[in-house]
């Protein structure tokens, strides 16, 4: 056995080298970053070649790094006043060309990109072109022509391509039985809510990343407010037709046994209704992504 005294040095030399190295080509693709950052430009990569030249070998700790400063970019906007995420496709795509197989950066830049402000960026383009990507490199991967079709759905409401993308992925062995039935569906009915509200749903099963199903369920959460406020609004009407005046509160629906309770949304805060007959969210609850109970 060659003593430690030998070999340990020689390790921690290698170690420090490299670690000089790394934080070397750092700085360089910082020092770019911050050019184009600084000229309100966004960062443009000729080629991935580029990137993997100058990551001079170490691409998977590199790709780390930058799947880091895209994640803590996103965080930093998304708290500040000025809720833009200028280089946020950038970082990604380095990312995802230094290391194409991480799959997480797919998915949560895909989300980050495609959430519409201020809670995203609202590029629901550059989302389909970072998915895209990890299609072609991950072609096994079904998952990513979910994604892709969840984004023509949601994100552009181009029915065709979703209904299209959601058919390619359910031609893999391995892909849920019900990416099958989603292309039919929608290919028929388009944007009908049931399927957002499907497609959420398998969303939030489909994975365990916390950030992922706590989105997920927020979407979730806005649908079913969407739903119950249009089931209200149709009860508060039948209710005025049957007594002659509206009601001014749920109070006398609940006396008539139309409903069996004070109505609550999902996050469990009552549903309120306005002096315009309207039903919106209560001022407190945390739902934000639903279309009818907020104020217009």
């Amino acid at each position: 056995m060659i003593p430690a005294r030998r070999w340990l040095p020689m390790v921690l030399l290698v170690g420090l080298v490299g670690g000089y190295v790394l934080v070397g080509v750092q700085h360089r693709v910082d020092a770019t970053l911050a050019e184009f950052a600084s000229g309100g430009q966004l960062l443009y990569l000729s080629s991935p070649e580029w990137v993997k030249r100058l990551a001079m070998g170490y691409d998977g700790l590199l790709a780390c790094l930058y799947w880091t400063r895209a994640v803590q970019h996103y965080g930093r906007q998304h708290m500040g006043t000025v809720r833009q995420y200028p280089l946020l496709y950038p970082l990604l795509d380095i990312t995802t060309t230094l290391d194409p197989e991480l799959k997480i950066a797919y998915r949560f830049g895909a989300i980050f990109l495609s959430e519409p402000p201020p809670h995203g960026a609202g590029r629901a383009d550059q989302a389909i072109t970072l998915i895209q990507k990890g299609i072609r490199h991950n072609p096994d991967y079904w998952y990513f022509w979910y994604d892709l079709g969840f984004l023509y759905y949601r994100g552009l409401k181009d029915y065709p391509r979703a209904a299209a993308a959601f058919a390619e992925g359910a031609k893999n062995p391995q892909a849920g039985p019900w990416m099958k039935v989603m292309a039919a569906r929608i290919a028929a009915e388009g944007g009908d809510r049931r399927w957002a509200m499907f497609l959420w749903n398998e969303l939030y099963k489909s994975t365990d990343n916390p950030y992922i199903r706590k989105n997920a369920r927020d979407h979730i959460y806005g649908l079913q407010a969407d739903f119950d406020i249009e089931f209200l609004e149709a009860l508060l009407a039948r209710y005025q037709r049957t007594t002659g005046q509206p009601a001014a509160s749920f109070e006398p629906l609940v006396a008539a046994r139309v409903l069996r309770g004070l109505p609550l949304d999902p996050a469990g805060f009552p549903y309120r209704l306005g002096a315009d007959g309207r039903v919106r969210l209560d001022p407190q609850s945390p739902i934000t992504t639903s279309t009818r109970g907020r104020e217009p």
